[in-house]
């Protein structure tokens, strides 16, 4: 169980489950047996665009290859996730400029991502990950692709937003990185093998 407003890293060598797991917790795939509670609500049997709405709806996603799409600006990257909900273009577009001011892009909103670093590429997804205020915030390696110094600047938006209240729930493959957390879940062989709170020893 991971209660909301916990800031939980997922660890473990490579193959011991921890995308899978991050795919069922995130409602990309279903469970092959047992059961999947998110907000109270049984998700392993919902249906493709049930699936799809909650993900939208109450998840925000931040990925390692940082999944932008390369013909879209950093400001259309990150209203694309609203285009399915009821907002008019204007009020989508000003909250687009506002998150992203927000992770200090304000003076990149109309660069394409291949005009980025890949810590501003980072930012930019985050800023998609929040943009319909999703309680819960799943990232897939946030880090594996960034420096250090890009590293503790996408890691301190994380420690804000744990801090505003939202559920992060974290993969990562790096000790430093999974420090900013305050529980760790470690996976072996498809299984958990620890669980702790607090600092990892």
């Amino acid at each position: 169980s991971i209660r909301e407003g916990e800031f939980v890293s997922i660890m473990g060598p490579s193959g011991a489950g921890k995308s899978t797991l991050m795919n069922i917790l995130g409602c990309l795939d279903r469970p092959t047996r047992g059961s999947y509670l998110l907000d109270g609500k049984e998700v392993a049997n919902l249906n493709d665009s049930e699936l799809a709405y909650t993900r939208n709806r109450k998840i925000g996603f931040v990925f390692q290859s940082f999944n932008l799409l390369p013909r879209l600006s950093a400001l259309d990257n990150v209203i694309l996730p609203m285009i399915y909900g009821s907002l008019f273009k204007k009020e989508r577009k000003e909250r687009a400029v506002k998150m992203l001011e927000s992770v200090g892009l304000g003076d990149r909103i109309n660069h394409m991502p291949a005009e980025m670093s890949g810590g501003q590429r980072q930012r930019v997804a985050i800023a998609r990950a929040l943009i319909n205020d999703p309680a819960i915030i799943m990232a897939d390696e946030p880090t594996g692709n960034l420096d250090s110094h890009s590293t503790r600047e996408v890691m301190e938006i994380f420690s804000k937003l744990y801090e505003q209240g939202k559920t992060i729930i974290l993969v990562t493959h790096e000790i430093d990185v999974a420090a900013y957390a305050g529980r760790h879940v470690i996976l072996s062989d498809g299984h958990i093998s620890k669980d702790i709170r607090g600092p990892l020893p």
